[in-house]
């Protein structure tokens, strides 16, 4: 995938009806989704539990454009191998997560897949300097991490600003998850975000029978975030 910071967005499947994951899916990517984003959450780093390396391998055969999977989950490390397997395109990591997020970063890039870093809103964006030679992407987390549906957190938009400044024209994008919508989404992208993950506000009111309300909603998100 060569890079350019063209506007993606990547809906998460977190918000897709569960019964019906591949038809979701194919959906959101004829839709005019860019990414699909798989939030993973172990029940432990997060307070909520969704999908193993099973599940993402299950997905893998739906997704044409790009899998994108956020692990919150700790300890990672043991379980790169298991998801890359499973055919994610992107890997991210927190670096909350352990105690070397170096080493998380070189164990991902060591599969043959994107590297990601993700910051929590209680974690400073210093936290990511020293990592940044690693990484294809940084995700600012604007929500607090675990559930779908959350209130924006306006003052990670100054974090994205900052990071934006620290990445200066390497090859990183600045991915933004929670509370997503086309009025967050022109804030995120002024301050620097090129890639975001948008949940409920893709899903809402639609379904694989009405699939051109997801078409709507990623249209109006876009053109916020473009305008």
């Amino acid at each position: 995938m060569s890079f350019d910071r063209k506007i993606r967005i990547a809906p998460s499947i977190l918000s897709a009806d569960f019964a019906n994951f591949g038809a979701e899916i194919r959906a959101i990517e004829d839709q005019g989704a860019d990414w699909v984003h798989v939030d993973v959450m172990d029940g432990h780093f997060v307070p909520n539990l969704t999908f193993g390396p099973p599940a993402v391998k299950a997905f893998r055969p739906h997704v044409r454009s790009f899998m994108d999977v956020h692990l919150m989950i700790a300890p990672v490390d043991p379980y790169i191998e298991a998801y890359a397997e499973a055919g994610a395109d992107m890997i991210t990591a927190h670096v909350e997560a352990g105690p070397h997020p170096h080493r998380t970063l070189q164990a991902i890039r060591a599969t043959g897949k994107k590297a990601g870093i993700a910051l929590n809103p209680g974690t400073p964006v210093e936290a990511v300097s020293c990592l940044l030679d690693l990484c294809d992407m940084v995700l600012v987390m604007t929500v607090n991490p675990g559930f779908g549906g959350q209130k924006f957190i306006h003052s990670q938009i100054d974090k994205i600003a900052r990071l934006r400044g620290m990445i200066g024209d390497r090859p990183i994008h600045i991915q933004v998850d929670g509370g997503i919508d086309p009025a967050t989404a022109p804030l995120v992208v002024k301050a620097g975000a090129d890639v975001l993950v948008a949940g409920s506000a893709v899903f809402k009111g639609g379904s694989v029978d009405r699939p051109e309300i997801y078409r709507a909603n990623i249209r109006t998100i876009r053109e916020a975030a473009e305008g």
